[in-house]
């Protein structure tokens, strides 16, 4: 069972990470055509089905099975398992600024450039570089 909980998690985070990356560019394109009134409604659409169909599904199945995992490893003895936790929670935070941001773009109320979104857009990308290290070199 534990192997196929674990090819559910890498799923799910898969699924997650699709959100994660293409949420700000489409936050990217909604800022830098905001005077765009057709293109804005499609955007918003977008938005909202993207962050509610698959993002927050992926995120909580993410969440709970590798909660699951990380019962079934154990806490004790696994630093790396605490640091990935913690930069998971980071990242928990990001997805969740993500739906502040379509709220604000929904109610025409985001007043971030397209540039911000762009660097905004490499948080997931830092965090995916640590969060599998973590997983996979086992520093500590």
């Amino acid at each position: 069972m534990y192997n196929w909980i674990v090819w559910f998690h890498i799923l799910s985070f898969i699924s997650w990470y699709a959100v994660l990356f293409y949420m700000p560019r489409l936050f990217v394109y909604h800022a830098e055509n905001a005077d765009n009134e057709g293109f804005v409604k499609v955007v918003k659409v977008m938005e909202m089905k993207i962050y509610k169909y698959i993002g927050v599904p992926a995120m909580w199945a993410t969440v709970l099975s590798g909660s699951y995992l990380a019962y079934e490893l154990g806490f004790s003895g696994n630093g790396w398992l605490h640091a990935k936790i913690f930069f998971v929670l980071i990242l928990i935070a990001y997805f969740f600024s993500l739906g502040y941001f379509r709220v604000k773009f929904l109610n025409d109320e985001c007043t971030k450039s397209g540039k911000f979104f762009r660097a905004y857009n490499e948080v997931p990308t830092i965090l995916l570089l640590i969060i599998v290290a973590m997983v996979i070199i086992k520093p500590f």
